[in-house]
């Protein structure tokens, strides 16, 4: 049994459980190590044991991790659940509350045991990562910034916001990455304002400043790092309103530290950045964790409750928009260390005039 599933179990006795059901994307790969099981089946925790109930396409694969009591084949998944449920005498099962309406409609008329739902369980546990999650992450991180580096050697004016994302896909490719965590953002000029828009055909051109936001996995994690950079000089006030949000996200980096609140990091750099006059301009959070997935706990925002944990990873990302002119941001990957902090991503944070 896994590691992490015995964490899972360490703390029934505290939720008041007997027994807990996995059915998200990234929980599921966390708990069994097989990504994008999401909808083809069910890790069913028992306090002692674990049961996977999914299809004949999973059977080889987790054949020799389970055998044929605890390997349940089947197109009946929520069926094959109430049945151990049953033979299990289990008295209350939790769930995870993002679970389908269907799914958990079935269950209430079903199961045999109570049912709670209860929010963010595994998702706590996955904050806090393992010296082998830690290694993977400094290396996704460490590829995110070659990316960089490959993009600011190749980049010029009349290519396309599109060919730059292309060619950066196909460079992280060829050095390990499995694919992107999300859609690389590629804006230049006035559509750098747009903070989560994609590459399109717009060419980029001298002057402009240009957002680069992209992650790739690397061994089943990921990275997420932001630059901006400019292609010739740049608008003088997009120049100083760059140098405020560099100075903003070098402030919350310095503060963070296992034991840091959430709201409070947001507000060292959103104060920053409303003190210089653009408060209106930085219009989203300040970060989030990473790990298996592109957006894990704990949430860095205005109304955040969260501490930051030693040995999790979370982003650091402010930025300022001007509808019509342009935009920036800066995001980095910082590891909390017991002490204090590490950035994983490195790459400079200078204002690059290409």
């Amino acid at each position: 049994m896994s590691s992490q599933i015995e964490r899972l179990q360490a703390r029934f006795d505290q939720l008041k459980i007997d027994a807990f059901l996995v059915s998200s994307e990234g929980n599921l790969h966390y708990l069994t190590g097989m990504a994008d099981m999401a909808g083809d089946g069910y890790l069913l925790v028992l306090a002692n044991t674990v049961y996977l109930i999914t299809d004949a396409r999973y059977q080889t694969a987790f054949a020799d991790q389970y055998d044929a009591e605890h390997l349940i084949i089947t197109r009946d998944y929520l069926g094959a659940v109430c049945d151990v449920i049953a033979a299990q005498q289990t008295g209350v099962m939790g769930f995870e509350d993002g679970l389908p309406y269907t799914a958990y409609s079935y269950l209430d008329e079903n199961l045999a045991s109570d049912l709670v739902a209860l929010p963010n369980i595994v998702e706590q546990i996955r904050m806090v990562k393992t010296p082998d999650e830690l290694a993977k992450l400094r290396a996704t991180a460490k590829l995110a910034d070659a990316g960089f580096e490959y993009v600011t050697s190749i980049v010029r004016p009349g290519m396309r916001e599109i060919d730059v994302s292309n060619l950066l896909d196909a460079f992280m490719r060829t050095h390990g990455a499995s694919g992107p965590s999300f859609t690389t953002i590629v804006l230049g000029g006035a559509r750098a304002a747009l903070p989560h828009g994609t590459a399109s055909n717009a060419l980029l051109s001298a002057g402009q400043l240009v957002t680069l936001d992209f992650g790739y996995f690397l061994a089943g994690y990921t990275s997420d790092m932001t630059r901006t950079f400019a292609l010739g000089q740049p608008d003088a006030k997009l120049a100083a309103a760059y140098e405020t949000v560099k100075t903003a996200q070098q402030a919350v980096v310095d503060q963070v530290k296992p034991g840091a609140l959430s709201a409070e990091l947001d507000a060292v750099g959103r104060q920053l950045i409303t003190d210089a006059g653009y408060g209106e301009a930085f219009n989203h959070g300040m970060g989030h964790g990473i790990g298996l997935e592109i957006h894990e706990g704990p949430l860095i925002s205005t109304h955040g409750d969260e501490k930051l944990v030693s040995n999790s990873v979370v982003t650091v990302e402010p930025g300022v928009y001007f509808p019509g002119l342009g935009g920036m941001r800066i995001e980095d990957d910082v590891l909390v260390t017991t002490t204090g902090h590490e950035r994983l991503t490195t790459a400079t944070r200078d204002l690059l005039i290409l």
